[in-house]
């Protein structure tokens, strides 16, 4: 009827424009980053960090909370993990949008390519998010919203290609298969 054609005219104009994700950089200077190794996913004391402590601390930095554990400081106390490295210069890229799962695919192959140049870095890292409120998680279930609707995966590599795979959704969401 009369709305469909409606709706449809709607998406034709606007769908463009809604599906093209938007796009940010930024750059990091003297940021503290923990020290990995990519054989150790538990840490070991004065030699590596777990990967528990670096998904902490990846939601700091992407959160633009301060690191350095100021007592004046309401909102955060934390500071990045013990050992840890000074990095001169972190860059950061953040896309957001409809992404599918090729593009992502793509995105984790261009940035296998960037160990391949003399780059300094000994690990990357790519963190996808779905939306909090998203009707569906993994597999076929619905995603529980309840407290954080928390919905995200992330890759850790490392310049051997060696990588981490760590996964979070909320408690009455399926896990991931």
């Amino acid at each position: 009827g009369a709305e469909g054609s409606t709706l449809m005219s709607y998406f034709s104009k606007n769908q463009i424009q809604a599906l093209k994700p938007k796009i940010t950089f930024s750059t990091l200077r003297d940021l503290q980053c923990p020290v990995l190794q990519s054989n150790d996913l538990q840490g070991k004391p004065e030699e590596s960090c777990s990967t528990e402590e670096l998904f902490e601390w990846l939601g700091a930095v992407l959160n633009q909370v301060s690191l350095d554990n100021t007592s004046s400081s309401f909102l955060s106390t934390y500071c990045c993990p013990e050992p840890n490295t000074v990095v001169e210069k972190a860059f950061l890229c953040t896309i957001t949008g409809f992404i599918i799962p090729e593009n992502i695919i793509q995105l984790l192959e261009q940035l296998c390519c960037y160990f391949s140049e003399p780059k300094l870095a000994y690990w990357l890292t790519l963190t996808v998010h779905g939306f909090a409120d998203s009707p569906v998680s993994w597999r076929e279930s619905e995603h529980g919203f309840h407290k954080g609707g928390e919905n995200l995966y992330n890759f850790v590599i490392f310049r051997n290609l060696d990588y981490w795979l760590q996964m979070a959704v909320g408690a009455h969401d399926d896990c991931p298969p």
